[in-house]
């Protein structure tokens, strides 16, 4: 799609591009944020910019209910199983149902994309099915949100697992995993208090909040990060609330070495060094070279520095000097189950034969770093999922072959009321938890002698 057609066609343009976006998920297999990159979107303005990623993120976020309004909607399956106008339909479902946007503006865009698209035959398709749509909204609402994957727009395996592992919770974790995410920020304690940030936000027009974390903030209003005061200077960074309790639970302090092993993006990598005043031996891996980079740049950002390493963490020949570590973060590779908020594309992406592997994975790694701990040394376990396959499971089995492993309390006040003790090693948040992501942290000594 041209620049041209773009400037010609605003409106239909970023229906056309939320489309491209989420028909790269469907058909691809592609994340959202890959498939953004592949659109070139830094060339559009700000704000149609905005517009493209919200329709797209609300287009993934509702894709299952779409899907089966589609069927009612349809007389036959799309031409060929049409990924791109799936995908656009889904996208005017979206802006008719949860968008609130005006209905002629939303119809005769969204048809007018169909040319963009190069589907002008199906314009005709798409404005039936729109103005159906507004029609017998009530009729087909209903019908269709008797089905649970489309009331929940959850895959069924998913709905299920949730329904087994959080029998008194799954209705409100599903729920909590169409709410779009608040935007957390760390303050950079060794910089600055946080009241003292908080009166600058509010000072700049910036309406913010103290979280459930000592340090956390949660901004009203999402914006882009170089409008944050303090933000280009190292003084803030973008990291979830619950995500910003490993560094406390892991205790790391000045002078001690540290491994933060799958350290990508950095998030946690910066922490612990604010958290020592920059005084750590710690050394970074990730096996992802570009996603390496990231985390040099945002410690870039925030003046600090550490040791990188772009490997394999379970290939420990590859990387390890033979010196042990005091602290060893395990941030594992995991379904992203918890997160699903803010990646709504994990839906469409992830199968239930998936999850059986990424906790070989998880055990693979917690075996091959457990020997790289000191005596007396702790080793913290985290995922981003709310299964227990890959969480309390994972940590159970490895506890079990290992005497020299044993659970341990965090320091005091290391932890919020709110986290949910689920194991004798583990915590557990869940999505919407203090508006918070679901994570699960297991804290782990290794027994002298």
């Amino acid at each position: 799609m041209s620049l041209g057609s773009v400037r010609q066609e605003p409106g239909a343009a970023s229906r056309a591009l939320a489309a491209r976006a989420v028909a790269a998920v469907l058909g691809a297999g592609v994340t959202v944020d890959a498939a953004f990159g592949s659109l070139d979107l830094q060339n559009l303005a700000a704000a149609d910019r905005s517009q493209v990623k919200a329709l797209a993120f609300g287009a993934l976020r509702w894709h299952h209910r779409h899907r089966r309004l589609l069927g009612l909607l349809l007389d036959r399956p799309l031409p060929g199983r049409d990924r791109l106008l799936e995908a656009l339909l889904s996208v005017g479902l979206f802006q008719l149902l949860d968008a609130r946007q005006p209905e002629y503006a939303a119809v005769s865009s969204t048809v007018a994309a169909t040319r963009l698209l190069g589907r002008p035959r199906l314009a005709g398709l798409v404005n039936a099915c729109l103005r159906r749509l507004l029609r017998e909204r009530e009729s087909l609402l209903a019908e269709a949100l008797a089905d649970e994957e489309a009331r929940y727009s959850h895959p069924a395996w998913l709905i299920g697992r949730l329904r087994q592992d959080w029998p008194g919770d799954w209705q409100r974790i599903l729920e909590a995993a169409q709410e779009p995410p608040p935007l957390w920020l760390r303050v950079n304690q060794a910089r600055l208090a946080p009241q003292d940030c908080l009166a600058r936000l509010q000072a700049a027009g910036i309406a913010a909040v103290p979280g459930p974390v000592p340090g956390a903030l949660r901004l009203e209003h999402a914006l882009p990060v170089a409008d944050i005061p303090g933000f280009a200077a190292g003084e803030l960074s973008v990291q979830d609330a619950a995500s910003q309790l490993a560094a406390a639970l892991l205790g790391a302090s000045p002078g001690v070495r540290v491994l933060d092993a799958c350290a990508a993006p950095g998030g946690k990598t910066g922490q612990l060094l604010e958290q020592a005043a920059g005084r750590l031996d710690l050394l970074a891996l990730d096996v992802d070279a570009g996603r390496m980079e990231r985390v040099r740049e945002n410690l870039a950002r925030l003046d600090l520095a550490a040791a990188s390493c772009v490997a394999d963490a379970a290939a420990t020949a590859t990387w390890w000097d033979g010196r042990p570590f005091d602290r060893i973060l395990v941030d594992a590779p995991c379904s992203g189950t918890g997160v699903i908020r803010r990646h709504p594309d994990i839906k469409l992406l992830r199968r239930e034969a998936d999850i059986g592997p990424m906790a070989r994975r998880q055990r693979e790694l917690l075996e091959a770093l457990w020997p790289l701990l000191r005596p007396g040394g702790r080793l913290l376990y985290a995922t981003c999922s709310i299964l227990h396959e890959e969480n309390q499971a994972v940590v159970a089995g490895f506890l079990a072959v290992h005497p020299d492993a044993q659970p341990v309390e965090p320091l005091a006040g290391a932890l919020p009321g709110w986290l949910r003790r689920t194991d004798p090693a583990g915590w557990q948040a869940l999505p919407g938890d203090a508006g918070t992501d679901g994570l699960y942290y297991a804290l782990m000594t290794r027994r002298p002698g």
